[in-house]
C-alpha cells in the first residue's frame, strides 16, 4: 500500500517535473552537508545545525582531519568559524568591526574563544599583534582582508598557514602576488559554502613546512 502510493506521488511530481527537486531534498550532498538547512534558516550549519565556518565544503572536510587540539588560531571575522574552530583547537581569537555583532557572538562563544571588537582601521587591521602571540592559523574572512593578510603573515608560527576566504574576488587578486613573494604556495578550494548558491573559493596559503602537512 505504501509503496503504491510513493510510486504514484513520484508519477504526479514528475508530471509536474518536479521529481528532481525533490530528489536533492531526499539524496543529496546539499542535503548531507546541510546546505538546505542553511539556505533555509540564513546561518551557517550542518545537517544537524551544528556551526559550520562560511567557508566552501572542499576547503571544511580538507582542513578539519588535519587541525590539532594545541593549534592557536586569529580569525578576522566571526560567528559560526569561531565556535566551530574553538571545538577543536587550543584557543581562537577574533576581532569584529560590529560592536552589535561581537555582543551577538560572544554570548554562543565557549571559554577558550573570544572576540574583540576593533574600529575599522589600522587598530582592526592590527588587532593579530594584541595578544604577543603567533599563531598557527589566520583566517581573514572580514574587512580589509588584503590590509589584513600583509600585516598578519608575520604573526603566523614558522609552520603557520593563512586562510583566504572569497577568494575568487578580482579585489582580492594581488594577494597571491605577494604571498608568492614571501615564499608562500596555496591551494585554491572551489566549491559551493553554507547559505549561498553561487561558486565560491576558500584559498589556504602554505609554506613547505607547514602544520596541515600538505
Amino acid at each position: 500500500m505504501i509503496k503504491a502510493l510513493k510510486k504514484q506521488v513520484w508519477q504526479w511530481l514528475n508530471a509536474l517535473k518536479l521529481g528532481g527537486s525533490v530528489q536533492l531534498y531526499l539524496e543529496s550532498e546539499l542535503k548531507n552537508n546541510g546546505w538546505f538547512r542553511s539556505y533555509h534558516t540564513k546561518r551557517s550549519v550542518d545537517a544537524a545545525g551544528n556551526p559550520l565556518p562560511w567557508c566552501t565544503y572542499p576547503f571544511i572536510a580538507f582542513i578539519q582531519p588535519r587541525l590539532k587540539n594545541h593549534f592557536e588560531v586569529f580569525e578576522y571575522g566571526s560567528g559560526n568559524s569561531t565556535r566551530w574552530y574553538a571545538a577543536q583547537v587550543q584557543s581562537v581569537q577574533a576581532v569584529e568591526h560590529d560592536e552589535e555583532w561581537v555582543k551577538e557572538v560572544a554570548r554562543q562563544l565557549p571559554a577558550n574563544a573570544e572576540v574583540t571588537y576593533r574600529a575599522l582601521g589600522e587598530k582592526y587591521v592590527s588587532a593579530v599583534q594584541i595578544s604577543g602571540k603567533k599563531y598557527q592559523i589566520i583566517v581573514v574572512d572580514g574587512r580589509k582582508r588584503v590590509d589584513c593578510m600583509r600585516f598578519s603573515v608575520d604573526f603566523l608560527t614558522s609552520d603557520g598557514v593563512l586562510i583566504l576566504d572569497n577568494s575568487e574576488r578580482e579585489s582580492y587578486a594581488e594577494v597571491k602576488g605577494f604571498m608568492r613573494a614571501l615564499g608562500f604556495r596555496w591551494i585554491d578550494f572551489y566549491g559551493m559554502a553554507p547559505i549561498v548558491s553561487h561558486l565560491t573559493c576558500t584559498t589556504i596559503f602554505y609554506r613547505d613546512t607547514n602544520c596541515l602537512d600538505i
